[in-house]
């Protein structure tokens, strides 16, 4: 029999297995059903893949703001955030530096900021209410309908699926099905084995959040990202990020708080959110900067991101 600890990370470890899973065969599917009933390929890229690949941010943000504390959704979402810029970018830059396409930086780096500045204006109160949690899903509205018309307005890219518009198969809508059930399994397991081994060791809600949750949820974004590396699709790698980043605020923390309000300590607000807002900004300054991420730039976002979780420890 398994001691309350050895069950917690074996559960733990089963809901990060299971995420990962479960948003690879969402985007599968997702992305697949999507060309199927038309939908150009650039247009699937910039909202059915960028919003799957935050579906275990949903997930697990919802599932721990409603049986454990909004702490833990808050800070599944800091933590993820900050993740993805340190640690997915940083690592994907040491292993090959990242190239910054024009598209990115003119059209979707400034939505990045704008939803972070939004979130600390937001929360400066100590509070998102339901309906500043409305703003954030019309905000994310009109951030979806910019990229369609631009996805839509630019010239049809050369290799754009030839099976799009062909319509919906069966084997797609089950990828979908099953990524759900993936992920929501997995969002249980992971918010239950996380918040049980670390809450047994005497951390926060929001320490459990900012960390374990914030990792397991980063898995996709980590995977994505460095395999984009590994095959020299950098652009891949940073649009990825972004994209996550923005959804993450908007449709996450806005969903969560129209369900229920969530809740924004001092300390957060005088270390989370600063710190979130840094590394936006220091993101956005290296990627300005010779439109690319150096290994040197990998280096300082690795180790800078190694420090903010040396902080957090209590």
């Amino acid at each position: 029999m398994l001691s309350g600890v050895g069950l917690f990370v074996v559960l733990l470890l089963a809901g990060v297995v299971a995420l990962y899973a479960g948003a690879e065969l969402l985007v599968a599917g997702a992305g697949r059903l999507a060309l199927g009933i038309g939908l150009r390929a650039a247009t699937v890229g910039v909202t059915v893949i960028a919003f799957a690949t935050t579906a275990p941010e949903l997930f697990v943000s919802v599932i721990g703001a409603l049986e454990v504390s909004t702490d833990i959704g808050l800070g599944a979402i800091l933590g993820s955030n900050v993740a993805n810029i340190g640690l997915v970018l940083g690592v994907s830059a040491l292993i090959k530096p990242l190239s910054v396409g024009e598209t990115v930086m003119r059209r979707h780096v400034p939505f990045m900021v704008l939803a972070a500045i939004l979130l600390v204006i937001v929360g400066a109160n100590g509070e998102i209410s339901r309906l500043e949690g409305a703003v954030f899903l019309l905000v994310l509205a009109a951030f979806t309908a910019y990229l369609l018309y631009y996805a839509n307005a630019d010239p049809a890219p050369e290799l754009d699926d030839p099976g799009a518009g062909d319509g919906i198969a069966v084997k797609d809508v089950a990828l979908v099905l099953a990524g759900l059930v993936a992920l929501v399994l997995g969002s249980r397991w992971l918010v239950s084995g996380g918040t049980g081994l670390l809450s047994a060791l005497g951390f926060s809600d929001l320490f459990i959040g900012l960390t374990v949750l914030a990792l397991g949820t980063s898995l996709p974004e980590l995977a994505a990202s460095v395999v984009g590396a590994v095959r020299g699709q950098t652009e891949f790698a940073i649009g990825n990020v972004v994209g996550s980043n923005i959804y993450n605020v908007l449709a996450v923390l806005g969903i969560v708080a129209v369900i229920t309000p969530i809740d924004i300590s001092s300390s957060t607000l005088r270390f989370e959110l600063p710190v979130l807002v840094a590394f936006t900004v220091l993101l956005v300054g290296m990627m300005g900067y010779g439109r690319r991420l150096t290994r040197l730039d990998g280096v300082g976002l690795v180790a800078g991101y190694a420090a903010f979780v040396y902080f957090l420890l209590p």
